[in-house]
């Protein structure tokens, strides 16, 4: 009897078939495990720093946990070298690296062995030198400032910085913001300029923010204009006539015998052409004569020509005065200027922005604009930036509540996004920068008229306040009347609106008393004004009777005055000094120190 094979049990068929899923499940956890750590090395890693694999700095200190979510995972950084030590009895080296993007710095160890193959620890801890370190992150002792390091395993790039004899300024252990002036290529690396450079950038951010979600239009104005916005005649001119100027001096003058000269020649020639036409006359069948008698007046006429030229030349030197024509009544000639009338550096882009917001609603201007006034105060500059919207269908209120509304909005954006930053400010700069940031943040503004503000002050000196420049009705407040209102009557940020008509712009809405305009300027503390608006007119007969009042020419406003033709709408806007909202959120002692590259009287530099 044949036996019939046995099958295996089930149960050891199912075994094994779960014993394979579970293989390859733990394939799958494996390979799932190694595309989390890439995905987490990969989001660590600046975008446009991928050929290097560069983390920047800020991703790692700036974590909420301080960086330890990163502990283990290997790194590149970059940076310049803030300080650079010895440690270990030689054995390895501590570099504190800064890139720029936070305040806060990560500290490198680097082994003697991996600094020998980048030049030793000579080249690698002099101030300024710049590094690309590989390594891996790791958790610093317990009560350590900072909670990780980066252990280094290689120097992939070294840029030396040789301070040998003494000339890289910025090893100097203390430096003065005016010696840094003149170190503008250098100075960003300074704890106080990066700083102020970051919370510029918030502050910039944080505009565009602000304006963007509220429906405002961003406008580009031009730099170069034939108005003048603010009526100052402060500007800087735009002009082509120097470089011809130039050109000019090197034409030899005429004389006057060169004109004598000439004008014999054409005298004499026209007595040729008069007896040649005599000889014709008597012998019209002479072709020989009538081919002579167009031949001399050919040469007359030529003649005639040179002359006309050599006047025009000798009339154009004569109106010429330092290579500049000048018109018969001994004014420039800009008809010879590349826009053929006199054009400047604009000190403000509100007029066009009024254009598009009679078109577009509310606008708003970010930009450059430029005065020529000759000062050298903490609070001037040549150049400076601008924001300036324009509101349509608006009134003063309407004004007044979105320049406190913009206010606010800056000071909240820095103390959530600029902390490091602001700490270092209020340590090191102005104790009162984060508290006052805080302050303007979370409290409304004072509004005050005019009227009342000069009433209040007056008080103030009848209490014995003493200021330099005396309080009445009329005048334009300084900055010592600003302050003092912001700071000891009201401890708050204050508008003060409606003011005299005679102390403000041609384009500020007339009130009803015919005294006053709806003019309002937002006072903060350690600054003064910041802000400066106003309801704009909008009635054309009362604009037209402003301008003339001014003295101004009508003829370079004529779009401006059109719009009060053709749709005059009720609109207003403000304009804000940027680097006065830097000044006021950092507490530098001087603008100066509150845009990259200042301009001012006799510094152009860089």
């Amino acid at each position: 009897m044949t036996s019939t094979p046995q099958s295996a049990p089930p149960a050891a068929a199912e075994n094994g078939s779960t014993d394979n899923e579970v293989e390859s499940l733990r394939r799958q956890v494996h390979e799932l495990q190694l595309k989390l750590k890439q995905k987490e090395n990969d989001s660590l890693i600046a975008p446009y720093s991928r050929s290097y694999n560069r983390t920047l700095i800020s991703t790692i200190v700036e974590a909420a946990d301080g960086g330890v979510h990163a502990v283990g995972q290997t790194l590149t950084i970059g940076g310049w070298v803030k300080t650079g030590r010895e440690a270990g009895g030689g054995k390895w080296v501590f570099l504190e690296v800064n890139d720029g993007t936070t305040f806060l710095s990560l500290q490198a160890v680097v082994p003697l062995e991996v600094a020998e193959a980048a030049g030793g620890f000579s080249s690698l801890t002099p101030s300024g030198t710049s590094v690309l370190l590989e390594g891996h992150l790791a958790e610093t002792p317990a009560g350590t400032k900072q909670k990780v390091e980066l252990k280094a395993a290689k120097v992939v790039h070294v840029g030396t910085c040789d301070n040998s004899a003494g000339n890289y300024a910025l090893a100097k252990k203390k430096m003065s913001m005016e010696f840094l002036r003149g170190l503008m290529h250098l100075r960003p690396r300074t704890n106080t300029i990066g700083a102020v450079a970051r919370i510029r950038n918030a502050l910039s951010w944080a505009t565009h923010d602000f304006f963007q979600s509220h429906g405002f239009l961003y406008l580009h104005t031009p730099l170069i204009t034939t108005s003048d916005c603010e009526g100052a005649g402060e500007m800087f001119q735009v002009t082509t006539l120097l470089s011809k100027a130039e050109e000019a001096t090197a034409e030899a003058p005429v004389s006057a015998s060169e004109i004598a000269d000439l004008e014999e020649q054409v005298s004499e020639q026209g007595t040729v052409v008069s007896q040649v036409k005599e000889e014709f006359k008597a012998d019209k069948q002479s072709k020989e004569l009538q081919k002579r008698q167009s031949a001399e007046i050919n040469q007359l006429q030529k003649l005639k020509g040179a002359l006309d030229t050599l006047k025009a030349r000798a009339d154009m030197q004569k109106r010429t005065v330092g290579g500049i024509l000048r018109t018969p009544e001994g004014k420039i000639d800009y008809t010879q200027d590349f826009f053929e009338k006199p054009s400047y550096l604009t000190v403000s882009g509100q007029l066009n922005a009024e254009y598009y917001a009679c078109a577009l609603s509310n606008v708003y201007t970010f930009g450059p604009t430029f005065r020529a006034e000759n000062s050298n105060t903490t609070r001037h500059l040549a150049e400076f930036w601008m924001i300036e919207p324009e509101l349509a269908f608006a009134d003063l209120e309407d004004d007044m509540n979105c320049a406190e509304d913009y206010v606010r909005h800056c000071c909240k954006v820095l103390l959530e996004t600029c902390q490091t930053d602001l700490g270092f400010i209020t340590k090191m700069v102005d104790k009162e920068a984060m508290d006052r940031l805080r302050k303007v943040a979370s409290t409304p503004f004072e509004r005050c008229t005019y009227t009342r503000a000069i009433e209040l002050l007056e008080e103030a000196v009848k209490g014995g306040k003493k200021f330099e420049f005396p309080v009445e009705w009329g005048i334009d407040l300084a900055s010592e009347h600003e302050r003092y209102l912001t700071e000891e009557i009201f401890k708050r940020p204050t508008i003060v609106y409606n003011y005299p008509k005679g102390i403000k712009a041609f384009y500020m809405r007339l009130n009803d008393d015919g005294k006053t305009v709806a003019a309002m300027d937002v006072l903060v503390p350690g600054v003064g004004e910041l802000i400066g608006g106003s309801q704009r007119e909008e009635r054309l007969e009362v604009l037209n009777a402003r301008l003339k009042e001014a003295g101004m020419p009508l003829e370079p406003y004529s779009g401006y005055l059109d719009l009060r033709k053709y749709g005059t709408v009720p609109h207003a806007g403000f304009g804000l000094g940027f680097e006065r909202l830097v000044l006021f959120a950092t507490g530098v002692d001087n603008i100066r120190e509150a845009i990259p590259f200042p301009r001012w009287p006799g510094h152009a530099d860089f």
